[in-house]
């Protein structure tokens, strides 16, 4: 498996998401239409670990508390993990202390003494939450921060925060798949490479509408954020586009979800990839071996503008 250079740290080429680990507030259950117990996750977990694939993405917010739980009772007393975790600003509640606090709640759930990646989840306030950061990474508690969900400006903003006391924003975090490349179009993923950034994509797959799995006949779960933003006739615009992820994963022995996450690849971002079966680690191994030429990327791309389908979460705000 390549290897990708973060700083000091070797990462894997794809990250893993735990967004849909546990139910509650903003959890599995609500966003996906999962009910997903340790049980269930414990051999997906086990066998990412096997394969390499080491670096969790998890979040405070995510079930208000439920996945930092359930992947803090699989990492516990383990060295070989590494976690990236969230300071969401709209759970701080008034409390200037909050990012502190919370970090050290999820710590607590993660049985872990620090984050190796630490992002502040959404730009509410760059000027306020991004200096909290500063005692934090010089304690050791972060070993390497992240921004997600921030546009050029407010990286821009964050990062010369960071760089009055010697410090510097390693990651950034953004919604990026091919129906959704504001990130490039803005310039931010340009600005990440000149400036030794990782770029991590979320929501690659579209929550599964990239996955060849559901379609018009066969539609997301009513009554979930997914179902909601790909309704039936979103996903039968989206069948020419499946159609040639399929034409070029026949030619890898692959799946429209592993060229989906090869073209991530492919374009220089660390995907994010939530996991909830072992079929999503065969997914992914598969995935990290696939290298697209320049010819099939441009394809790709082609078929996913003229679907005409862009399907934004409603926490984001344009790039650009």
């Amino acid at each position: 498996m390549r290897m990708i250079k973060m700083q000091n740290i070797n990462i894997p080429s794809i990250a893993l998401g735990t967004w849909s680990w546990g139910i509650g507030a903003s959890g599995g259950d609500a966003i996906f239409g999962n009910h997903l117990s340790d049980a269930d996750l414990k051999p997906v977990f086990e066998a990412a670990m096997n394969a390499g694939f080491n670096l969790w993405d998890t979040a405070a917010v995510y079930g208000m508390g439920a996945s930092e739980s359930i992947l803090g009772s699989f990492t516990n007393a383990r060295n070989d993990v590494l976690i990236s975790a969230k300071f969401t600003p709209q759970m701080a509640g008034g409390n200037d202390n909050a990012v502190e606090e919370l970090l050290a709640g999820s710590l607590s759930s993660l049985g872990a003494d620090h984050a190796d990646i630490y992002w502040i989840h959404n730009p509410d306030d760059v000027n306020k939450w991004t200096p909290k950061l500063i005692p934090l990474m010089k304690n050791g508690k972060v070993k390497y921060a992240g921004v997600s969900n921030h546009n050029l400006e407010e990286i821009k903003l964050a990062a010369s925060i960071l760089a009055e006391e010697g410090l510097k924003i390693s990651a950034v975090q953004n919604h990026y798949s091919l129906l959704y490349r504001s990130s490039e179009e803005a310039g931010i993923i340009d600005y990440c490479n000149e400036n030794d950034i990782v770029f991590f994509s979320y929501m690659l797959l579209e929550q599964g509408a990239l996955t060849d799995k559901y379609s018009a006949q066969q539609p997301f779960p009513s009554g979930t954020r997914r179902g909601e933003a790909f309704k039936p006739d979103t996903l039968g615009k989206l069948e020419s586009l499946i159609h040639v992820m399929r034409r070029i994963g026949s030619k890898y022995n692959a799946s429209t979800a592993q060229i989906a996450t090869a073209w991530a690849i492919a374009k220089g971002t660390v995907p994010i990839i939530g996991v909830t079966k072992l079929a999503h680690i065969e997914d992914v191994i598969k995935a990290a071996e696939v290298e697209l030429t320049v010819e099939e990327i441009r394809e790709l791309e082609i078929a996913a503008k003229e679907t005409h389908v862009e399907v934004r979460g409603s926490w984001e705000k344009p790039m650009h």
